[in-house]
């Protein structure tokens, strides 16, 4: 797919692109200079910085909606920010197709994120602290999207790995908490390492950072080197969105409050990656094997999401290794290329609303559940949270992709474009691990929404009287409801044509294994075999306690052995590296060191000791070195000495 990649300078309105930027990082100062002198009031104007983006995010969409297919995009160089030789990288913002469903994405779902999370920390001591690291996490995700160079990308890609430490760690106190912040961030840094060789390969090679030239010379670079400079892209953008092998981090990212789950798996962080491999199109798109790669990862993690996640209790951490999935199928449909950019670019669009929508509406079940997150001790909360079991219903029939909600008009047209791919062996392969997918998603998910809402009451001594979540935390969910049930229609009949003047014009796919109605027929059978076996299992409960379980469901529980397997690589080996290097630098290298000093200083205060001060002593000593001196030479006469 050929297509030329050119932005204009934004003029007018779109001239102010960068408080897109800014209002949600002043805010996020404001809150942290101000320290306690802002409790009072602090979290709402965390709330209306991040509306306030949303309604500019807007204006500024529809202005670019008024020109031109040709001419949509605003380019705005602020100041020059590094001119060292022959590098040169503007301070600038990039505001297209792409980067603008994202910004209305992000300050959109967001916004009703932050205002869930009013209510959801009102007696959090440390709320206004917390609406000051969710207002740097918003601004560094806008930056991450709107820089229209791979060096503001990456500032914004350090700054959001930044906020989401401290929001996963926000409860330090806990051990756990700590535990799972260091590790998002380790984890993270891999990634992010790839991604700077791979920018320093662009300069290397190509001489600039900036999108439009890094596009236009990708296709000069040499075929090894393209694919090296893309795999890099790759590592990068697996560890922000939690695929194989970076995905470790994501489901412990929990420990965090529920907003910080939803707004990181759900809006932001997690289609960080995918942004940058739908951005970096022209470079994934030139080389087949790249491609190939990318897919494979896609096709690998949907499953790994599914599996661990239908062995999962915990509420939240089942809903983690859906997005794993989910956005597995997004790599899957990026991967695949053409046409299928713009349908991996619909489902995350899709996934931000009914994923969003059930984190939001777990924290709302454990609101009114004292904390608890075990579904298994759950159970007949539909006739206590008639709200909460209404929203999260549509996100789980969303998910499962049931026709007419979201999922199905995002979901499955991944799952015939992989079967479309062309004729091959993987066509087969990558098609029926989608197939396969979306049948386990139905399962795992139905045994989750069963198991929360439905069968008899499993709850503990302490849990007397569940009650439904104030207006605050479910007026979001209502919301974000309404777009699950109908904003996948809506954006897979409009989102394609937005994006072509990003993808290029959408081109035939050659004639695959399947026709789309068999896939589509095929599709909705797994899922309703899936979701019905799950309900056939589950409609009256489930044990209370861990039971005795076979080798797929002991693996599945223990994430795969992943873990096991970082741990025995990874991290053990580096901890006895570590111990052995701090092991020669104590005794090695500061051994000689101080071994040297000390013998000198040892060497000194000995020879300092013949230095008596007495005049007697000092001739003394020239009597008896002159008299030594005498005896050698009347020794050399005699030839006593050769």
């Amino acid at each position: 797919m050929e297509h030329t990649v050119e932005f204009a300078p934004a003029t007018g309105v779109l001239s102010s692109i960068w408080l897109l930027v800014a209002i949600p990082l002043a805010s996020a100062a404001v809150l942290l200079l101000l320290g306690r002198r802002a409790d009072k009031w602090g979290h709402w104007l965390g709330v209306l910085s991040v509306a306030a983006s949303f309604v500019l995010g807007l204006v500024f969409f529809l202005s670019l909606a008024g020109l031109d297919a040709d001419r949509r995009s605003a380019e705005l160089s602020l100041w020059d920010f590094i001119v060292v030789g022959g590098l040169h990288v503007d301070f600038g913002l990039l505001f297209d197709p792409l980067s603008g469903v994202f910004v209305l994405l992000i300050t959109g779902v967001g916004s009703l994120i932050h205002l869930y999370a009013v209510g959801y920390m009102e007696h959090d001591p440390g709320r206004r602290k917390f609406f000051a690291y969710f207002n740097l996490f918003v601004s560094a995700m806008l930056l991450l999207v709107l820089g229209n160079n791979y060096v503001m990308l990456y500032f914004g890609w350090e700054g959001v790995g930044l906020a989401s430490y401290l929001l996963i760690s926000f409860w330090y106190t806990r051990p756990s908490a700590a535990t799972a912040g260091k590790k998002a961030f380790l984890m993270n840094r891999v990634g992010d390492a790839g991604l700077a060789i791979a920018i320093f390969m662009m300069f290397a090679y190509l001489g600039t950072t900036n999108y439009a030239e890094v596009f236009a010379g990708a296709g000069s670079l040499a075929a090894g080197t393209l694919l090296i400079m893309g795999i890099l892209l790759l590592l990068g953008a697996c560890g922000k969105s939690g695929q194989f092998p970076l995905q470790a981090w994501l489901p412990d990212a929990m420990e965090g409050p529920t907003p910080v789950s939803a707004l990181i798996h759900a809006a932001t962080m997690v289609t960080a990656g995918v942004y940058l491999v739908a951005r970096s199109n022209p470079i994934f798109s030139a080389n087949t094997t790249l491609q190939l790669i990318v897919v494979s990862v896609g096709a690998l993690t949907l499953l790994m999401g599914c599996i661990i996640g239908a062995a999962k209790d915990d509420i939240k951490r089942v809903l983690a290794w859906s997005t794993v999935s989910q956005i597995g199928y997004m790599f899957l449909g990026v991967g695949l290329g053409g046409a299928a950019y713009a349908l991996a670019i619909v489902h995350l669009l899709a996934h931000g609303f009914f994923k969003a929508n059930m984190f939001l509406g777990a924290g709302s079940v454990m609101h009114g559940m004292h904390d608890q997150v075990d579904i298994r001790r759950f159970g007949a909360l539909s006739k206590h949270m008639k709200i909460t079991w209404i929203t999260f219903a549509t996100g789980w029939l969303a998910i499962i992709g049931i026709p007419p909600l979201s999922g199905f008009f995002s979901k499955e047209p991944i799952i015939a474009a992989a079967f479309e791919r062309e004729v091959t062996w993987e066509s087969w392969v990558f098609g029926m691990a989608a197939l396969i997918g979306a049948g386990l998603t139905a399962f795992y998910m139905t045994r989750l929404f069963v198991l929360t809402f439905h069968g008899p009451a499993r709850w503990t001594d302490d849990i007397k009287h569940p009650h439904e979540s104030p207006p605050i935390m479910t007026i979001p969910l209502i919301l974000l409801a309404a777009g699950s049930i109908g904003a996948g229609w809506l954006m897979s009949t409009s989102v394609p044509d937005w994006l072509t003047p990003v993808f290029g014009e959408e081109q035939a796919e050659a004639h695959g294994v399947l026709s789309h109605t068999v896939i589509t027929i095929l599709s909705l059978l797994v899922t309703v075999l899936g979701a019905g076996l799950a309900w056939a299992l589950f409609r009256r409960g489930t044990a209370t306690e861990p039971q005795p379980a076979g080798v797929l469901v002991t693996a599945a529980r223990r994430n795969l052995y992943t873990d096991a397997f970082n741990e025995a690589v990874f991290e053990r080996p580096g901890i006895y590296l570590t111990r052995a290097l701090v092991f020669l630098d104590n005794r090695g290298i500061d051994g000689l060191v101080n071994g040297l000093a000390a013998g000198i200083g040892g060497g000194s205060a000995r020879l300092r000791r013949l230095q008596t001060g007495f005049v007697r002593s000092y001739a003394l000593s020239m009597l008896t070195g002159a008299m030594l001196v005498v005896g050698a030479f009347i020794a050399i006469q005699l030839g006593w000495l050769a």
